[in-house]
């Protein structure tokens, strides 16, 4: 990918009640200021491959407060591509200026197609894809979160040789691609914990598609009631996590992984002395649009 990266570093983490277990997290956050985390990993062999094959045109798919449309756009105009972007919702179309995920997307030159959340849902269906490219001409497909063979593949870079260190590697889970290539590059002996942001065990099968070692499993206790759904609890967790070790969590990923870790760890899930490293994978553009949210409802703001 055609632009520059800031160095992802591990910082350790202060928790409570952790007996003797350290706790590092992996600031993938940091390497970019839009194209952060995952979404850099899997749109980087993406990108390569689109342009190889000659294409000027991204399209993917994506809701409200999407992280990936938000990369995609960025990195769309960092790279000279043309980006579109498939938004669940056709009452999104007039709101615009009013998301902050949105209206990001467009400054970086995203043309948006709203649809309604049940054509939406055929998305993925030979027919709908047929009818994008009849509209919009030749375009190189991301999927929706960004999930295929080349994403998996920039994923498996998350880890490097320093990393060999860690007994656990934990991240959240939202489509699949970022702990499947974690999967593929652990070494022997360490276990890959996901955490998913979605009710349900379909992943499995998802991820079962990209990997082939068994050294991983999904904790499905803490999504909080679903894909960007939360309470006050979680919101206090990540205000008070973001004071005590300075980094802060957005509430549809990275929040609830850490969440679930604590609990873990009061839990007795880990044993004493086991070292863990936490893979913060960005998404911190959707607190924004989270903020809006929880401010309607009257309930307390996430710091930013």
């Amino acid at each position: 990918m055609i632009f520059q990266l800031d160095q992802s570093v591990n910082q350790k983490v202060n928790l409570p009640n952790v007996l003797g277990i350290e706790v590092f997290i992996k600031r993938e956050d940091r390497i970019h200021d839009f194209v952060s985390g995952n979404k850099y990993r899997k749109l980087k062999y993406n990108i390569l491959e689109a342009d190889k094959l000659g294409f000027k045109t991204l399209l993917t798919f994506g809701g409200a407060f999407s992280n990936h449309i938000a990369a995609v756009a960025s990195a769309g105009k960092v790279c000279r591509f043309k980006s579109i972007g498939i938004i669940r919702g056709e009452e999104l179309e007039s709101k615009i200026e009013d998301n902050p995920t949105l209206k990001f997307a467009k400054s970086c030159g995203m043309q948006f197609e709203f649809v309604s959340r049940e054509a939406y849902r055929e998305k993925t269906s030979e027919d709908f894809i047929n009818q994008l490219k009849e509209k919009f001409g030749a375009f190189y497909l991301v999927p929706e979160g960004g999930t295929n063979i080349q994403a998996v593949k920039g994923c498996e870079e998350i880890l490097t040789e320093e990393d060999d260190m860690f007994d656990y590697v934990c991240c959240p889970v939202g489509t699949g691609g970022t702990i499947s290539g974690l999967i593929n590059c652990s070494k022997p002996g360490q276990q890959v914990l996901g955490f998913p942001a979605l009710k349900g065990d379909f992943l499995k099968e998802d991820i079962s598609k990209f990997v082939s070692k068994s050294n991983w499993k999904l904790i499905t206790d803490y999504h909080f009631g679903g894909y960007a759904k939360i309470n006050q609890e979680l919101v206090h967790f990540i205000n008070v996590f973001k004071e005590q070790n300075q980094i802060p969590l957005d509430p549809v990923y990275t929040g609830k992984m850490m969440f679930g870790i604590q609990e873990l760890i009061n839990q007795g899930y880990f044993p004493e002395g086991a070292k863990i490293l936490v893979i913060h994978t960005g998404g911190l553009q959707g607190i924004s649009g989270m903020n809006a949210v929880l401010k309607k409802k009257h309930l307390p703001l996430i710091e930013i």
